[in-house]
């Protein structure tokens, strides 16, 4: 289709969806191959390329007193048809063209509109390049289209798809869908987004794709089939696919086949607004589809435009390749120069009076123009840079010299230059202008497929993702809007491995990332947040809660007056004190008794008191260890069961010498016995152990600690003894005056009943004795409290051991034989004893 003017833009684009190529023979020459598949919205983008520059040449501001034309191509969807219509723009000849007087032929263009697909535009590039001719592609996407050094005439009005990948990701993102399956078509357009998506996808740490798969070109059911098949097995909800609309086709075909329901599809821009695929048979399969879509525009005048298109029979271009005859031949089902027997078969004939306000077509609904906007922003790029360039005042132009482009002779690298600088706002409010790549300000729309309850459907905008030089890529959606094909209303769940929740951390599967295990944090560790990848450890305090999601105080234990065990033991350490009181009561009122005066009435008051400081020194043991406490407990156990081991140990050395001094010649050593010393030999042995406990707490004294080795959970306040030598010797001394006692006690068990109280002795001091042996395994391995417990236990039992065994058949003879307390008695049980 073309239209002559001053300077001519070349067109390319898709008015059929594919072609036929004849059998080759090699016997004759192959005819061209024929384009089927009239594509109507094919013929409205080329229809808009030609309204835009009909626009530019009624506006008097823009190319003034110059006229654009056009050569408009067909590239049947097919590349060797694109290829070949691109280099005829080039060279300005077709195979076939009319001479006249004035040698009309279609003269070479400026610039070229199209292609439409990233392959055909890499294979014309690639060669048109080398000429430096501009081309503005409305459509291709590739990536790849972006090397300069590769394509320095390639520009293009649509975002490159490295910008499109990382709007798809962050919807991947807004929602959380993790695990997705990509499809790609079988070419640049595909190959390129597939290596960018993975790449992009890895960098972003988005998600993981659970498959991609790569779409056949052609009638290939086998590959569908097993395509298809990988889609229902995968747990990936989410499917995105960057493809063409012949394939979203052949592969829906195949959905409905398999009845694969339930999944959420991601359309690219290719297919995003595709009224192909909006029919009632595949919307329950479509229906809420959000795609990525070219920004939508309005042009005002299009539809006027189009709806004059008229059938120009005087053109020299009618014939039956003309656009315009065969869009009128197939919306209206006719023909103008019909096939033998049509007309018999009851086909019509066009006359080109047919009303085309009145017919089914798709070229008036100029409601949703998005491949249309675009071409029009890139003819009216070509038109403003042509435009700057021939406003170029002489001598200031940016060329040799400094020279300006001459109209008369145009040269194509010219105009590249002033579109690399172009700059405008179009009708709409959008700014036109190309980057150092030659790629537009990057704008999307997000679309959503509304499956309305009537059967109908919308395609509806539910957000909008841009990039500016100040917020970067930002992505606007609004989510209230959105129709989600799904019973619950809501968006789906697309996840390899659900999010691992607080207390649990994930431990990564062999393969994607997004696969793991969710595995439970140990004990001691905590995860406050989802999906956390390692469990920190609590402080040292602190303890992980039953859910391992935070950090709670530890457990404090110590032997308390509130527990059970401690109630115990302060009850049995205020018994023993009530008896010793109840004791020493009773030896105050029945002093004069002879049972008492025959027991050194002095150390016996002495030994009562003694063991009531044992049984109250075991309260110290009881309680949050303290500074004063662990300071006190163990000197003054020390000290209190030194100065009772002591009195002990006196009153055997007394029974003793007493019953020498009854022998002949005796009499002398009572004189080392008498009250006088007995008092000291008490101090002295009490002082030696003072000074082991002085020095012990001066150089080492014991001091409370926070034990975290017995329990991980739990923090056991005990006291330390500082010095280990400092507390052997505290109960190596405490050992050699009992066991010293024990031996004289036993030695003198056989004296006559008079003295007979070394038996009481020795009995006492050997439950002491055997006491305190057990209690030195049972406390090293006694953990935290039991410790405490075990020591108050020892000290108790040898006070109890003492008190029952040294005053409990005194306190019977003196409250319940009260006639066996008499100096007789003693005396007679002593005489009857001895004749026995």
């Amino acid at each position: 289709m073309h239209k002559p003017g001053d300077v001519i833009l070349g067109g390319l684009f898709e008015v059929h969806y594919t072609s036929v190529f004849p059998e080759l023979t090699f016997t004759s020459e192959p005819s061209q191959p024929s384009c089927q598949g009239f594509d109507p919205s094919g013929f409205r983008h080329a229809m808009t390329m030609a309204f835009a520059i009909d626009e530019i040449n009624k506006n008097s501001n823009l190319l003034p007193n110059l006229t654009l034309g056009y050569s408009l191509y067909d590239n049947c969807a097919t590349l060797v048809v694109g290829f070949s219509a691109a280099l005829s723009l080039v060279s300005g000849r077709e195979e076939q063209f009319m001479i006249q007087e004035n040698c009309l032929g279609t003269p070479p263009v400026l610039g070229i509109v199209g292609d439409s697909f990233s392959t055909f535009s890499i294979a014309t590039s690639d060669v048109i390049g080398l000429f430096k001719l501009p081309m503005v592609s409305y459509f291709a996407t590739c990536s790849c289209l972006s090397n300069r050094k590769r394509f320095p005439s390639f520009f293009r009005t649509i975002p490159s798809d490295a910008f499109q990948v990382r709007a798809m990701i962050q919807i991947l993102k807004r929602f959380g869908w993790t695990w997705a399956g990509l499809l790609v078509s079988d070419d640049d357009y595909g190959l390129h987004v597939a290596r960018s998506f993975q790449s992009d996808l890895a960098q972003s740490g988005g998600g993981c794709l659970a498959y991609s798969e790569i779409l056949p070109w052609g009638d290939k059911p086998a590959e569908l089939k097993r395509i298809v098949e990988v889609m229902k097995k995968s747990t990936a909800r989410v499917v995105i696919v960057f493809a063409h609309q012949i394939h979203t086709i052949q592969l829906m075909e195949e959905v409905v086949k398999q009845n694969v329901k339930g999944l959420q599809w991601l359309a690219s821009e290719a297919w995003a607004s595709a009224v192909v695929l909006q029919t009632p048979r595949l919307m329950p399969y479509l229906g809420g589809t959000l795609g990525i879509a070219i920004r939508r525009g309005d042009i005002p005048g299009l539809r006027e435009f189009l709806s004059q298109i008229r059938p120009d029979f005087n053109d020299i271009n009618w014939d039956k390749n003309s656009m315009v005859r065969q869009f009128w031949e197939y919306t209206f089902q006719c023909r103008f120069a019909p096939p033998p027997g049509w007309v018999e078969a009851g086909g019509a004939l066009c006359t080109g009076n047919e009303d085309l306000q009145t017919a089914k077509t798709q070229l008036l609904d100029v409601s949703n123009l998005r491949p249309e906007y675009n071409i029009y922003k890139a003819v009216y790029s070509l038109a403003y840079a042509l435009d700057d360039m021939l406003r170029c005042v002489p001598g200031t132009g940016p060329f040799s010299r400094p020279n300006c482009a001459a109209l008369q002779r145009l040269e194509a690298w010219q105009l590249m230059y002033y579109l690399e600088k172009v700059n405008f706002t179009t009708p709409f409010g959008d700014q036109v202008s190309f980057d150092e790549n030659g790629n537009a300000l990057p704008i999307y729309d997000i679309m959503n497929w509304l499956w309305l309850p009537n059967g109908t459907t919308k395609l509806q905008t539910v957000g909008v993702v841009t990039k500016s030089a100040f917020k970067g890529e930002e992505l606007t959606l609004h989510e209230d809007q959105i129709f989600w094909n799904f019973d619950s209303k809501q968006p789906p769940q697309s996840v390899c491995s659900e999010s691992c929740q607080p207390g649990t951390r994930m431990a990564r599967k062999k393969g994607p990332i997004c696969c793991f295990d969710c595995v439970p944090c140990s004990e001691g560790k905590f995860s406050n947040e989802t999906d956390s990848m390692e469990c920190t450890s609590c402080p040292e305090d602190f303890w992980s809660s039953p859910k391992h999601d935070h950090c709670v105080p530890k457990k404090t234990e110590f032997l308390s007056f509130h527990e059970p065990l401690g109630i115990c033991l302060t009850t049995a350490s205020l018994l023993g004190t009530f008896l010793c009181a109840v004791v020493l009561g009773i030896f105050i009122r029945h002093r004069s008794t002879p049972m008492v005066r025959a027991n050194n009435t002095e150390l016996s008051f002495l030994l009562l008191v003694s063991l009531k400081l044992c049984f109250l020194c075991s309260l110290l043991f009881i309680g949050r260890p303290r500074l004063w406490t662990c300071k006190l407990r163990h000197a003054t156990f020390g000290i209190i069961f030194v100065l009772c081991v002591s009195c002990i140990l006196v009153k055997t050395m007394v029974v003793l010498a007493v019953f020498k001094a009854s022998k002949p010649g005796g009499g002398a050593v009572l004189k080392w016995f008498g009250a006088m010393q007995q008092r000291g030999t008490v101090l002295v042995l009490t002082s030696i152990q003072a000074a082991i406990c002085t020095i012990w707490i001066v150089l080492s004294s014991p001091f409370p600690h926070k034990n975290t080795k017995y329990y991980n959970d739990k923090i056991v306040y005990e006291c330390v003894v500082g010095s280990t030598i400092g507390f052997i010797f505290l109960l190596g001394y405490i050992g050699i005056l009992a066991i010293l006692s024990f031996l004289l006690a036993f030695l003198a068990r056989n004296l006559p009943d008079n003295f007979n109280e070394a038996k009481l002795i020795t009995f006492s001091m050997l439950i002491f004795c055997a006491v305190w042996v057990a209690f030195v395994p049972a406390y090293v391995n006694s953990p935290g409290k039991y410790a405490d417990a075990v020591e108050i236990f020892a000290i108790l039992a040898s006070s109890f051991g003492l008190l029952v065994s040294l005053f409990g058949p005194k306190c019977y003879i003196i409250l319940l034989r009260p006639e066996w307390n008499t100096k007789k008695a003693i005396m007679g049980r002593g005489t009857t004893n001895s004749s026995k």
